[in-house]
């Protein structure tokens, strides 16, 4: 079974959009509400997805963690795709992303930004996410070309053993950290981001990429 594993906080008005694209292309639809105060969580239903519910805002990383709890224990699930429910993601390359892990060849597809010769990332946000692939290969010691990007296929296997701990965002450098510790297989592919106002308002800053890098910090050397 594929199942996608949608994170959801305040996504009213784009959660629905979210889980009708991904679909298309897998057997289920996870959408963790991690708390919302808006209609997510009603929309999510609405739309037809399977919908855990966090009693508490814990954030994107326990989110993650708590869908893939629930594909791999109650749903069974073979492969697991982790798909953003602002919009951004176009679910079409969901087949090219498993296609490694059908074929044997990954135990984890990596989405790249970078590797997307027409990718139009805004300077600012383009400058942030290249200071992070620089942190990442400091600390980590893992080359790939795009760190903070959500868009991932992981096989069961991966998904077993990786155990998400950080909550919030720093999730996605711990993911990072925990494919060399277990010596996991991955590779990256071309994915397309598509950014609008709205998103780039709710998107990582420079306020939430130092506390990113604090996270990342107290949770290796502390």
């Amino acid at each position: 079974m594929i199942v996608a594993i949608i994170p959801a906080y305040n996504e009213q008005g784009r959660v629905r959009v979210a889980i009708k694209d991904a679909a298309r292309f897998v057997d289920r639809v996870v959408v963790v509400d991690d708390h919302s105060t808006d209609n997510t969580l009603s929309e999510a239903k609405d739309a037809g997805a399977i919908v855990l519910h966090h009693v508490i805002n814990r954030g994107q990383g326990a989110a993650l963690q708590t869908g893939t709890d629930y594909a791999l224990n109650i749903l069974d699930a073979e492969i697991i795709i982790h798909f953003d429910a602002d919009g951004q993601m176009d679910a079409e390359e969901i087949p090219m992303l498993i296609e490694p892990i059908l074929n044997d060849e990954s135990d984890i597809v990596l989405g790249s930004r970078f590797l997307n010769k027409k990718a139009n990332i805004p300077l600012f946000r383009w400058l942030i996410l290249k200071g992070g692939i620089i942190f990442t290969r400091l600390v980590s010691g893992i080359k790939v070309t795009d760190t903070h990007n959500g868009f991932r296929v992981l096989s069961r296997k991966a998904a077993s053993e990786i155990k998400i701990t950080l909550d919030r965002m720093a999730h996605a450098s711990e993911i990072l950290d925990l494919i060399k510790e277990r010596e996991l297989r991955y590779v990256e592919k071309a994915v397309t981001i598509k950014y609008s106002e709205e998103t780039l308002l709710k998107g990582q800053s420079s306020i939430g990429a130092i506390a990113i890098v604090k996270d990342v910090i107290k949770s290796k050397f502390l």
